[in-house]
């Protein structure tokens, strides 16, 4: 049996993700898992007042496309049981594996971690935000730079089985301002690897391009503009930049 279009076929509902701040649910076509958010589901923010964060959701694909990495799982509009949405192909991670962790100050990891920054839990205890050093999650990190992510939580991080890292929940990505909110701050000030560098450059040029057109679907002539121009600001530092601005660096809460 052929499989079905994952544009056109029915989608079926499945359950709904309650923890979520916009409508969020699960679905199926035919066989494949999917996640399904409504536009009519979501949910204005205040610092996100213009704008459709399920086209912010696909925009962060097609850039994710563009940069080569497979950051972002495969993610599309259609329409759904209610309505217009972004759908995106569910990913199943490890649930042995976490990608960033909260741990005790005093056992911090000396290989392999990235220590962001301490504080206090809800009995008082020091604690150490961290994130695994890897290159999959160093990429995530340039990613999140480009698309101006203001809310990379932890949980918004899929560690799988293979040791590829997915990122999802992008609806607050592309705002013309400095809104960058992350946990992957391990590598503040490293110099980026010619890869990286690469990534971007295939941004710079797919604006100008093919990616370009598709965003102009997405995304104001302003917000675009403005992911060009983080392009040239992060190839001409060619190095992780630090947090600026009055706003946090970090998402609330960090998971």
């Amino acid at each position: 049996m052929p499989a079905p279009d994952l544009v056109t076929a029915e989608l079926t509902l499945t359950g709904r993700i309650t923890t979520a701040s916009n409508a969020t649910f699960l679905g199926s076509i035919g066989d494949t898992a999917v996640v399904y958010k409504p536009i009519a589901g979501e949910k204005p923010l205040w610092d996100f007042p213009d704008g459709v964060l399920a086209h912010r959701e696909v925009a962060a694909y097609l850039v994710s496309e563009v940069l080569g990495w497979n950051v972002v799982p495969r993610t599309w509009l259609r329409d759904g049981p209610l309505g217009e949405g972004m759908v995106q192909l569910w990913q199943e991670a490890d649930p042995d594996q976490n990608a960033v962790d909260l741990v005790a100050s005093d056992d911090v990891p000396e290989i392999g971690w990235k220590h962001v920054l301490e504080g206090q839990d809800e009995t008082g205890r020091m604690v150490a935000l961290i994130h695994e050093d890897s290159p999959a999650l160093r990429r995530m990190a340039v990613f999140d730079v480009v698309v101006n992510n203001a809310d990379r939580k932890g949980d918004h991080i899929l560690a799988m089985t293979d040791g590829h890292r997915h990122g999802v929940d992008h609806g607050l990505t592309f705002h013309r301002d400095h809104k960058l909110r992350t946990v992957l701050w391990g590598w503040l000030g490293d110099a980026l690897t010619a890869e990286e560098l690469e990534g971007i450059d295939r941004v710079s040029e797919g604006l100008d391009g093919e990616l370009g057109r598709n965003l102009a679907d997405l995304l104001s002539a302003e917000e675009i503009s403005s992911l060009a121009a983080r392009c040239a600001r992060l190839r001409s530092a060619g190095r992780f930049p630090a947090p600026r601005g009055q706003m946090s660096a970090v998402p609330w809460p960090l998971f």
